[in-house]
């Protein structure tokens, strides 16, 4: 069942809907045995089932799902990847920055409006447990694509790494002070489609929308057909102007949306590679490991199932499409005059106990009492304030100004750098060894946009966002581990407009559950200036996502579809094994 769920066929892109809707889903998360890549292990499903479903709606429609905690002793979130949340961002899902970790027996509502057509995901954004499963494709179709009548069906094509220990044995291996070179850790294997063969079915002569994403917890990926040309019409959710590419590097948390005509010549199977890229720097040159290193995955396109079906992919030289030369196709110019810079700094660095994290301008972020949204929400005309809300590495923009973000990436590796809430514009982003930034040479008169962006080794990034949707925004690394380290920072946007912003009071109920406030500053001090209490040092032990059950009471399982009231209750000394965990035993 898994192999064929997630790279179904979607000839319902082409019917054009007749007016919004609401498309419901009622889940249940909940472990799951199983072994993608042949090894078996716990994985977090959906309603006793992985890979998790695809999550499809159009433009225009209200996307809701009722979201049941089944982990048993796991709190759990749900972010939904490139979704702006506009007018809705106490649903984007970020753990401790826009909402309170949902605890087991608890269920809330997510919902938000589908206005932007393209290709997302969703995923926890709740202590590296998307690594460990809970991720999906996200799919909103546009009846109006300006693309449609290019291609026949749609095809989603699914690319991570994979580990076969769990998250939380991961990352405490990896935040440890002998980890001197601040190393992640290495994955086991590739998956494509979670776990899939590989093999897609295709007709001669029809043009196909391939739709790219990269759940990796870590590795870029190169993908590339022998026999066959890619049409690039779509990355991150923006459209772009149709561009040839032969070979495409999808680093993780980015979406390529490409158009593959098939031959009319009868029936021909097609190879395709998907390599995941280990090295630090493939621009390199005499780049070591290998870039293939031993995690390739090579598939087929299929007409002919009674013929071969073992064909190879093989690419010399890697040389993809370099997405800050794509054009927007809405010729969207540069936005202007910028009013603020944000520059952040980005090294690796020890904290006090000499535990090895991941800064910006010298500081790892460090999660607080209360969530940061709730803080801003709270403190009135005091949420300028970016000292109330810890260290967070916060910034604040008002509402219309143009923020330019420089990322000095001071690392001999590639990182993905990712923003909620925005497609930001890439005004420039040079080569390798670079170095830091000092001034924007030439902004282009158009520049492409997406929302996460490959920043070289040794060099920078300059983007471009205009603030028109008000919230709190995260910007991080998307290697989940380096978000482990420490390697985010906060966009207040808008505070001015977030005052009294109301917030759906089954948000306030999970807070309350788990003794966690809800205003004040990053303490939960009513006073914005008063940091007693300010989490200020990270733990020396990681438990992940584990939760710490209660002495009084406990909540009582209730219906995704009804979500249950929260009661006040005390922290409870002990903590509970991880479930998932004593499967191994």
């Amino acid at each position: 069942m898994y192999r064929a769920l997630i790279s179904l066929i979607f000839a319902a892109a082409h019917t054009a809907a007749v007016s919004a809707a609401t498309v419901t889903y009622d889940w249940e998360v909940t472990w799951v045995w199983a072994a993608p890549d042949g090894v078996g292990r716990p994985v977090i499903g959906i309603n006793n089932t992985w890979p998790c479903p695809v999550i499809e709606a159009s433009v225009g429609d209200v996307v809701v799902v009722n979201l049941l905690n089944k982990l048993g002793n796991e709190t759990t979130g749900l972010h939904f990847h490139g979704i702006n949340q506009i007018n809705s961002n106490y649903m984007d899902g970020s753990v401790g920055s826009s909402q309170c970790p949902l605890p087991p027996e608890y269920s809330i509502s997510y919902s938000f409006t589908a206005n932007q057509a393209g290709t997302y995901w969703y995923h926890s954004h709740n202590m590296g447990q998307y690594p460990d499963g809970f991720r999906g494709p996200l799919i909103i179709h546009n009846p109006q694509d300006p693309y449609l009548s290019d291609y026949d069906a749609d095809i989603i094509v699914t690319i991570s790494d994979w580990y076969h220990d769990q998250s939380p044995k991961l990352v405490a291996q990896m935040l440890q002070p002998n980890n001197t070179k601040f190393q992640p850790p290495r994955p086991n294997s590739v998956l494509v489609n979670e776990g899939s063969d590989g093999l897609i079915h295709i007709e001669p002569g029809k043009t196909y929308r391939f739709r790219f994403i990269n759940f990796a917890a870590m590795t870029a990926a190169f993908v590339g057909f022998n026999a066959l040309q890619m049409q690039i019409i779509m990355i991150d959710g923006t459209y772009v102007q149709k561009n040839i590419a032969n070979q495409l590097h999808i680093l993780a948390a980015q979406r390529y949306d490409v158009l593959i005509a098939i031959g009319s010549n009868g029936k021909q199977n097609y190879p395709y590679l998907v390599a995941l890229d280990t090295n630090a720097d493939y621009t390199a040159k005499n780049a070591q490991p290998p870039i293939a290193f031993h995690n390739n995955f090579t598939g087929q396109l299929v007409n002919d199932f009674d013929g071969n079906l073992e064909g190879k992919s093989a690419i010399e030289q890697f040389y993809p499409q370099v997405d800050n030369l794509l054009l927007p196709f809405d010729n969207q110019t540069a936005f202007g005059p910028v009013a603020k810079q944000w520059i952040l700094n980005f090294d690796f660095c020890k904290d006090a106990n000499g535990y090895p994290r991941a800064c910006f301008n010298g500081k790892t972020f460090i999660d607080q009492k209360v969530p940061t949204l709730y803080s801003v929400v709270s403190l009135g005309d005091n949420n300028t304030e970016t000292s109330a809300y810890g260290q967070v590495n916060a910034i604040t923009i008002g509402y219309g100004d143009v923020l330019e973000i420089i990322i000095n990436n001071h690392d001999s590796a590639i990182h993905p750098f990712h923003l909620h809430g925005h497609q930001f514009q890439i005004i420039e982003r040079p080569k390798s060894n670079t170095g830091n930034w000092t001034r924007t040479k030439l902004v282009p008169d158009t520049p492409v946009r997406r929302d996460t962006v490959a920043v070289f080794a040794n060099s920078y990034a300059v983007l471009r966002i205009k603030a028109n949707n008000p919230g709190v925004f995260l910007f991080h690394c998307h290697i989940e581990w380096h978000v482990e380290m420490g390697l985010s920072a906060t966009l207040i946007e808008a505070p001015e407009r977030l005052v009294n912003y109301e917030i759906p009071q089954e948000f306030f109920d999970i807070c309350k559950a788990q003794d966690i406030p809800t205003t004040g500053n990053a303490a939960g001090n009513d006073d914005w200036y008063n940091t007693e209490g300010f989490v200020t040092i990270d733990p020396t032990s990681y438990i992940g996502a584990l939760y710490v059950d209660t002495e009084t009471s406990s909540p009582t399982s209730t219906s995704s579809t009804s979500p249950s009231k929260a009661t006040p209750s005390s922290p409870n000394k002990k903590q509970g094994k991880r479930i998932a965990d004593s499967w191994l035993e």
